[in-house]
């Protein structure tokens, strides 16, 4: 074995450890300096149209409350003039009490998938308790 003593290989790898340290603060500063992304847009576009016989509409939700609160980030969707409950998931897809396993890409779709399931079925309104 060389003749290497114990405080220089602690003085060996506290030198690469404070080499390790300085290139992470230096890695940290060209991030927290990077450009950021513009702002995401302010929400899906509104949508009223008659598809497949039914009457789907789709908007900001207001007045607060639970579903203009954190479900569908405050989105309203109806159809017939009856509420649809929405949320839209954390990678930006939307479900419905309807479609709840098939998420799609925006309320629109979502309204539309829903009609397509009810079957000329009336939306028949959600009591949460």
């Amino acid at each position: 074995m060389s003749n290497i003593t114990r405080r220089r290989a602690l003085g060996v790898a506290a030198a690469g450890a404070a080499a390790g340290a300085a290139g992470l603060a230096l890695a940290g500063s060209s991030v927290a300096d990077a450009p950021r992304p513009a702002a995401p847009a302010a929400g899906p576009a509104p949508f009223d149209e008659v598809y497949q016989g039914r009457r789907i509409t789709g908007g900001p939700a207001h007045g607060g409350g639970h579903h203009g609160g954190h479900h569908g980030g405050g989105y309203s969707v109806t159809i017939d003039g009856a509420e649809l409950h929405v949320m839209q998931n954390a990678d930006g897809t939307w479900i419905s009490v309807i479609n709840h396993y098939e998420p799609v890409a925006t309320p629109k779709a979502l309204a539309r998938a829903a009609v397509r399931e009810l079957q000329g079925a009336p939306l028949v309104p959600l009591t949460l308790t």
